[in-house]
């Protein structure tokens, strides 16, 4: 088996930032026969916490690692201190469903960076809360489910949503431009699973017309923003971000236009990051390993 199509270790922790724990992540990888092809750490000093990220690979044949085993022994070292962790196979590829409403762009910029090989996800469906997006769904040949929202039927439609993302057993919800507001239960629900792309660089211009405020005071810069969901609105644990200018002459037309591409490209940025269990949370913030 050639290396590049060998799978391999991802470990991520979290834990108060004491002395000796690289040396003894390291120790740990050396015992279980692995060998560290990537590792990046952080310690926040205002937190006192500490941040780990580490990538290896079997010194001798990757598919004799027993990733129970290793999850199960390295529990001793999180108990020791006070680690929260994650141990993946990244032979395991992320399983993610997308919602998405009528603006299709991010949706596309997804399914096509999955289909080349950019985004290493599956995506099992897709959920709409209108039908343009259906024959896009056909194409790719990935199931549609189109579930009307209305202020009448918002409870039961979410209930419907919930229903399909067990069905489906996804880890993440990628909320592609989905044009409705989450209600604090399903926002709590799936913590640090759900990511959004806000069509603004947050946390200026916040609500439906960002554009609209951003063209009426002039702005130089326009970004995008992707992050976390939760019962705030807009105001999930940031994962990435991007800009791009505009002038006095940029029309609101083109500035929509040119703010989709930053859209498209930070939400893809995020969702790999994510799958490449580079995010972090960090209180009401998140470290990403990029």
């Amino acid at each position: 088996m050639n290396n590049k199509d060998k799978s391999e270790l991802i470990l991520t922790l979290s834990c108060p930032d004491t002395s000796g724990i690289v040396a003894e992540v390291a120790g740990f990888m050396a015992e279980n026969n692995l060998t560290i092809k990537e590792s990046n750490q952080f310690g926040d000093s205002e937190t006192n916490s500490f941040f780990m990220r580490v990538k290896a690979l079997s010194i001798s044949d990757l598919n004799n690692i027993d990733f129970h085993g290793i999850r199960e022994s390295f529990k001793l070292i999180a108990h020791k201190r006070n680690m929260n962790f994650n141990i993946y196979n990244t032979g395991e590829i992320p399983k993610i469903i997308i919602l998405v409403s009528k603006f299709d762009h991010c949706l596309v910029d997804l399914l096509y960076r999955v289909k080349n090989g950019e985004l290493k996800a599956e995506v099992k469906a897709i959920i709409s809360n209108h039908s343009d997006t259906y024959d896009l769904a056909k194409s790719y040949n990935i199931p549609f489910h189109h579930i009307e929202v209305t202020k009448d039927n918002k409870k039961e439609a979410e209930v419907e949503i919930e229903s399909l993302i067990s069905k489906y057993d996804v880890e993440a919800i990628i909320l592609a431009r989905y044009m409705q507001i989450l209600s604090e239960e399903m926002s709590e629900k799936f913590s640090s699973r759900i990511i959004n792309i806000h069509h603004s660089f947050l946390p200026s211009f916040k609500g439906a017309s960002p554009y609209k405020q951003a063209h009426k005071r002039g702005v130089k810069l326009i970004g995008a923003t992707a992050h976390f969901v939760t019962s705030d609105l807009d105001e999930g644990p940031i994962i990435e971000q991007d800009v791009t200018r505009v002038t006095h002459i940029t029309s609101s037309f083109d500035m929509i236009a040119a703010g989709r591409d930053v859209e498209r490209i930070v939400l893809f940025r995020a969702v790999k990051y994510y799958v490449e269990r580079r995010v972090l949370l960090n209180k009401h913030k998140t470290v990403v390993f990029n």
